[in-house]
């Protein structure tokens, strides 16, 4: 058995339209390679922006290290001055973290009074 060519949905066959046409063929196969370069673009972009959060969000201050293999950051400092130390004699600086969270302490609770 021989392949008539395009596969055709239900509602263009309303339209009548001829299985030896070269033009609907070509037609759908353009829009069918188009619909699938942009779902890969998409899933592309997507798993790019999908990378792990770069700033720890438990420690207030980051260093960013220069290095010959590129340029990270790390953050597990507690204090500038410990950052610092750290970031001493290597291509690198201390920066504070933007997206530390301050924990939250406990909540303020009175003492009850005694009459």
């Amino acid at each position: 058995m021989v392949a008539t060519g395009c596969s055709q949905p239900a509602w263009r066959k309303a339209f009548r339209h001829r299985p030896g046409d070269a033009c609907a063929c070509l037609r759908e196969f353009q829009t069918r390679a188009l619909a699938r370069i942009i779902v890969a673009t998409a899933a592309v972009l997507t798993a790019a922006l999908a990378q792990a959060q770069t700033y720890d969000p438990t420690y207030p201050v980051c260093m960013r290290v220069y290095s010959i293999d590129g340029k990270y950051i790390e953050c597990r400092y507690t204090s500038l001055a410990q950052c610092a130390a750290s970031a001493s004699g290597r291509g690198a600086m201390c920066v504070t973290n933007p997206y530390h969270q301050t924990p939250l302490g406990k909540a303020y609770r009175q003492a009850p009074r005694a009459y």
